[in-house]
């Protein structure tokens, strides 16, 4: 079957959504979704089929009960199908609503209008296979630190999305009045969608510039450095790109980093200290946190 998708579906106690939703980008899926059901919690995700085989899968289903053991809860029940892309596009629009997110933003599917008398600014998002709906905690905390951050002046900001998945963050910048964001990810199905999302929300080229790759390409791209930098990624990846990330750094930059779990917050704090960086807050949310950070290099 050709564009097949894996669509993982894992039935589990709500507790767990979070700790499911971070094992499931750990392994590569992209468009996570949940269902509340009577008695526990549906979660779906979908993963290109070229990208895994079934022992993969099987190593998933164990890990998710592994997971589950250690925290105490009963184990989840883990399947997966696979399904053409027309199917993985229907199975998302089912389970996709809008949401409101902070003060200002409204995360709006592609399919879908805002309402007429809606007065916040709208992310309107068609997620491909990229990470980034809105509906994860991470991508909230960040949304709602950027408005934070981009509260007053944002006109002349230069930003650095790193690890843009479908864009949503960059556009959220570009929306709050940032001058320009260059976006980069390593996955070339995600700068796809960041490209299409750039054109759904009618962002111009040359305010929000998308690239393969990550941050070496940023340093070509921007060798003066940004004014901030917003990096939603496994805090493992964060860990081992911070000596780069630091290079985009000027004495006022300012940077908003999470997919990190509260778990993992004080090796990420410690790394950070190490290459010229302080904590200015930490937000957090279920088992996620999000670290608004600031340079202390002269």
């Amino acid at each position: 079957m050709s564009n097949s998708w894996w669509e993982i579906t894992v039935l589990c106690e709500p507790s767990l959504e979070e700790t499911v939703f971070w094992r499931l980008e750990d392994f590569g899926c992209s468009g996570t979704a949940t269902r509340q059901k009577p008695t526990s919690l549906e979660v779906k995700a979908y993963i290109p089929e070229i990208k895994v085989q079934l022992p993969d899968l099987e190593a998933l289903s164990r890990w998710l009960k592994q997971d589950a053991l250690i925290l105490g809860f009963p184990e989840p029940v883990t399947s997966w199908q696979l399904i053409n892309e027309e199917d993985w596009a229907s199975s998302w629009k089912q389970h996709w609503q809008m949401s409101e997110i902070g003060d200002r933003f409204l995360i709006c599917p592609a399919w879908l209008n805002p309402p007429e008398n809606n007065q916040r600014l709208v992310i309107k998002i068609d997620p491909g296979s990229a990470f980034g709906t809105g509906t994860h905690p991470t991508t909230q905390l960040c949304l709602e630190s950027l408005e934070m951050r981009l509260s007053s002046h944002p006109e002349n900001k230069i930003i650095a999305d790193i690890g843009c998945g479908s864009g949503i963050l960059a556009i959220g910048a570009i929306l709050l009045g940032a001058k320009k964001v260059y976006a980069v990810d390593i996955d070339p199905l995600a700068v796809s969608a960041t490209h299409s999302n750039r054109h759904l929300n009618g962002i111009k080229p040359e305010n929000l510039a998308v690239n393969q790759g990550s941050v070496e390409e940023l340093l070509e791209l921007i060798p003066d450095g940004v004014d901030g930098i917003v990096c939603n990624i496994l805090a493992e990846t964060i860990i081992a790109l911070m000596p780069e990330i630091t290079l985009l750094a000027k004495p006022t930059t300012w940077g908003i980093l999470s997919g990190i779990l509260f778990t993992q917050a004080q090796a990420v704090t410690g790394i950070l200290e190490r290459h010229g960086w302080t904590v200015a807050a930490l937000w957090k949310r279920q088992e996620w946190c999000c670290l608004q950070i600031r340079c202390t290099l002269d």
